[in-house]
């Protein structure tokens, strides 16, 4: 009885590890990544130093340059997942400016893991890519190559907790808290609360997004609301708009704000190619953020070539001001200046 007792156990302890080897082929993690490179001109070519450049990623002149290398690993098994996204390059680092403490978080742009409670609840802590504004900061997953001034002066990223809650077959929401915006690491006592409500037409055509992120605790004070809308009107032809209004409050100051309009036109006639127009208006006549105190409006063609994964992006960028905080060759300021770029993405 001893024997048929010991063999009896072994054969089961050899099928539950047969089991656990089995589950755990079929729930390898799902790598993906992405690269990103270009070259950008000035053709008003300022001497100085000076690249006539006020946004994010592409802070060159006459250069070839790398934008980002990325690699992500999804992983999930039953309620729990979890994501590790790594970035190396300018675009990284730019993306994780506000760690320079931390030299070595500056390659992850993401890492956070989640639970789901049950199908209309998700809870999710770590760092995650702001759900605020229009464009991200993976090229290949935006139609324009530069970026505008909304995202530049908006947040970048979130580090908290959020619970990601559905309401029915087409809205959701998102409510958390977090860290200073784009902090790893905080050592004050404010935190941000962070919202998100979003809705779509029965057929699914159109999209929109209210966005929020608002500081409590403190003295400093800062306010921020954003729409996103995305409208399919045929399969080849689409508009997206987003408009944001960020406010702050210093303490002993009195508050200001800045804000931002800008509209997508984007064409697919063929697979192989499409093509996106974005328009903005972009307002900092207070000089609440880093951007020159006035006002700037800015148009950008991009058109598209795609060859499988490949994307070519051969983009014309208009900048005017309505001050001369522009430079020419010679040194003097000017209100308007053009960019040509030439941008190459990759995923896989």
């Amino acid at each position: 009885m001893k024997t048929i007792l010991g063999l009896t156990i072994m054969m089961i302890s050899f099928q539950v590890a047969v089991a656990q080897t089995d589950s755990i082929k079929t729930v390898a993690p799902t790598i993906t990544g992405s690269v990103d490179l270009y070259y950008r001109y000035n053709f008003s070519n300022p001497r100085t130093g000076f690249t006539n450049n006020y946004t994010s990623f592409t802070n060159s002149q006459n250069s070839f340059e790398l934008g980002m290398a990325s690699i992500r690993a999804d992983h999930s098994f039953g309620k729990v997942s979890a994501t590790i996204d790594l970035g190396f390059g300018r675009r990284a680092e730019e993306f994780s400016y506000a760690n320079p403490d931390h030299s070595s978080l500056f390659a992850v742009k993401q890492a956070y893991v989640s639970y789901a409670i049950s199908d209309h609840l998700k809870l999710t802590m770590g760092k995650w890519a702001t759900h605020i504004g229009y464009e991200v900061p993976d090229a290949y997953l935006n139609r324009n190559y530069s970026m505008d001034y909304m995202f530049t002066y908006g947040p970048f990223s979130h580090t908290g907790l959020k619970a990601e809650i559905g309401l029915g077959k087409r809205s959701a929401l998102i409510l958390g808290v977090a860290n200073t915006t784009d902090h790893v690491s905080d050592r004050v006592s404010r935190k941000y609360a962070i919202a998100q409500f979003s809705t779509g037409t029965k057929d699914d055509k159109v999209r929109a997004y209210v966005n929020y992120q608002g500081t409590y605790g403190g003295a400093f004070s800062l306010t921020q609301f954003d729409l996103v809308v995305n409208a399919t009107v045929t399969s080849k032809f689409s508009l997206g708009y987003n408009g944001t209004v960020q406010m702050v409050k210093p303490e002993g100051i009195s508050s200001a704000s800045w804000w931002g309009s800008a509209v997508y036109v984007t064409a697919d006639p063929i697979a192989a190619f499409g093509i996106t127009l974005r328009a903005e208006y972009f307002d900092n006549k207070k000089g609440v953020v880093s951007a020159p105190a006035t006002s700037i409006f800015d148009v950008t063609l991009s058109p598209n070539f795609r060859v499988g994964n490949l994307t070519i992006i051969p983009e014309l960028r208009l900048d005017a001001g309505k001050d001369k905080i522009f430079e020419k060759n010679d040194d003097t300021g000017i209100k308007t200046t053009v960019t040509g770029i030439l941008a190459a993405t990759y995923h896989f």
